[in-house]
């Protein structure tokens, strides 16, 4: 457990032992605040994050009602468990380590849930399927032909449809919150190696689902 201590700057929390590399930043210093019933500084963790978060975990998911539920699961976990919270690592790979674990059981008990509009619409949970065979079509039809910016969004959406849950999690953190392999080893139980090799298996996977189309 932390022994938090006054410092100069009020701010700023210290603790015991030496000083962690990670209480430089900004985001563990607010959580410390709250480990300390600094409600305000956790509401501002809220608004750094929710959004951030809810757009991962919709990237994550294909379920937006999902991903709002489970990004409110998250804060909320992490609000009961503040006053054991240890600076170990960065807060945001702290938090996303919980929605990870949280995504994980989603799918595994929901399954069924997402079958269900999918044999009625043939909608994929990152976009309409019926779109992206008409998009692969026409492609093929005309194979040098410039896709416009909604038909290359709608392929790359359905390019990270295509890979396992595993391999979308690595991109969406790597490329969308820029988190270094230590930090995504961290989040995703992983070794860093293990995190490279995820990395480039799912850029291969990418490239080969969007080479016909550009």
């Amino acid at each position: 457990m932390f022994d938090v201590t006054p410092t100069e700057s009020p701010d700023v929390v210290t603790s015991e032992p030496a000083l962690s590399q990670y209480l430089h930043d900004p985001d563990v210093q607010l959580m410390l605040r709250a480990k300390r019933g600094d409600d305000a500084a956790f509401s501002q963790l809220v608004e750094n994050y929710q959004d951030r978060l809810v757009a991962v975990l919709y990237h994550l998911l294909g379920n937006q009602d999902a991903a709002e539920d489970l990004g409110q699961e998250v804060f909320l976990r992490i609000y009961r468990n503040r006053t054991k919270y240890e600076a170990k690592a960065k807060f945001s790979t702290w938090m996303f380590h919980i929605a990870n674990n949280l995504a994980s059981n989603w799918r595994r008990d929901g399954a069924r849930r997402r079958e269900a509009p999918l044999a009625g619409s043939d909608s994929g949970p990152l976009g309409a399927r019926p779109q992206e065979q008409l998009l692969a079509e026409k492609s093929a039809l005309m194979p040098a032909r410039v896709l416009d910016r909604n038909e290359s969004q709608m392929l790359v959406r359905a390019a990270l449809e295509s890979l396992n849950d595993r391999q979308k999690m690595a991109v969406l953190l790597h490329k969308f919150e820029q988190m270094s392999y230590i930090d995504i080893a961290a989040t995703m139980d992983l070794t860093p190696q293990a995190v490279k090799s995820l990395l480039s298996r799912a850029r291969e996977n990418l490239r080969a689902y969007l080479e016909p189309f550009f």
